[in-house]
C-alpha cells in the first residue's frame, strides 16, 4: 500500500472511533479528502486507494484538476470561499459546495447551473463562534438564509459547514461543534430536508464527530505537508 492508502485507512479507523466512542454508527461521517495544492497524481493514488469525494479551496486549480481526471468518477466539492467572479465555474464544475454565506452567491450558482446536471449541493457556512477571520453568515441569521436557499431551483441545500476557531481542549471543541448542531436542528425544524454537517478537520474531527458531524474535510492527516498554495 502507498503512504496514501495507508493514511486514509488510518483516518478511517480514527473515524470509526470516533463513532463508537460517541454511541454513532460507524457508517454515519462520511470522509471528504482535501486534495488543495496537491496535483491530480497524488490524486489519483488517493482515487486509486478507495477515496471518491475530494475538496479543494482555490477554484481555478481545482478546475485544472478536474478537468485533468475528468474520466474518473470523482465527487467534487468547493469547500473554499466563492466569489462572484467564480460562481460560473463552480456551478459549471462541481457537485458539492460547502461555503454559501450570501444569498447574492446562491442565487448566481442556481443562475449559472448548466441545466443538463443535477441540482449542485450545497452547504450554507455558518460562523460558529464568531471568529473574527471567518467567514459565514451569524448563527442567527442562518436560517433565513437556508429558508431563501432552499427555494432556488438548481440547488439542493444539504446542511450547514462550519470552522471554528482552534479550541483548547476537546470539550470546548465539541462545545462548539454542538451549537452549529443546534443550528442544524433549528432548520430541520422548520421543515427543511437536511443531512449534512461538514464540521471537522485533521486536528479536531473526534470532537467533531462527538459534536454530530456527519461529513469531515481531512487534508494533512491524508496527504500529509502541502506545497506552496496555487492561486485561487
Amino acid at each position: 500500500m502507498t503512504m496514501i492508502a495507508d493514511n486514509l485507512h488510518a483516518v478511517a479507523q480514527r473515524i470509526a472511533q470516533a463513532c463508537t466512542q460517541s454511541g454513532r454508527p460507524a457508517g454515519s461521517v462520511r470522509l471528504l479528502a482535501v486534495s488543495k495544492t496537491f496535483g491530480p497524481d497524488v490524486v489519483q493514488q488517493a482515487f486509486d486507494a478507495g477515496q471518491r469525494a475530494f475538496g479543494e479551496n482555490y477554484i481555478q486549480e481545482a478546475v485544472d484538476k478536474i478537468t485533468a481526471l475528468s474520466a474518473l468518477p470523482i465527487e467534487w466539492h468547493c469547500i473554499g470561499p466563492i466569489q462572484s467572479n467564480k460562481t460560473r465555474l463552480v456551478a459549471e464544475h462541481f457537485q458539492w459546495a460547502h461555503t454559501v454565506d450570501r444569498l447574492k452567491i446562491a442565487q448566481r450558482l442556481s443562475d449559472q447551473r448548466p441545466p443538463h446536471l443535477p441540482p449542485l449541493q450545497v452547504c450554507i457556512q455558518v460562523n460558529v463562534d464568531g471568529g473574527p477571520t471567518k467567514s459565514g453568515v451569524t448563527p442567527q441569521d442562518a436560517l433565513a438564509l437556508a429558508l431563501e436557499v432552499a427555494q432556488l431551483p438548481h440547488l439542493q441545500l444539504r446542511g450547514i459547514m462550519c470552522i471554528p476557531e482552534p479550541a483548547p481542549d476537546f470539550v470546548a471543541s465539541r462545545a462548539v461543534f454542538m451549537s452549529a448542531k443546534a443550528a442544524f436542528d433549528a432548520m430541520v425544524a422548520q421543515g427543511l430536508p437536511l443531512d449534512t454537517l461538514s464540521m471537522g478537520m485533521s486536528g479536531d474531527l473526534d470532537a467533531a464527530v462527538a459534536g454530530g458531524s456527519t461529513m469531515v474535510r481531512v487534508g494533512s492527516a491524508i496527504f500529509g505537508a502541502r506545497p506552496t498554495p496555487a492561486s485561487a
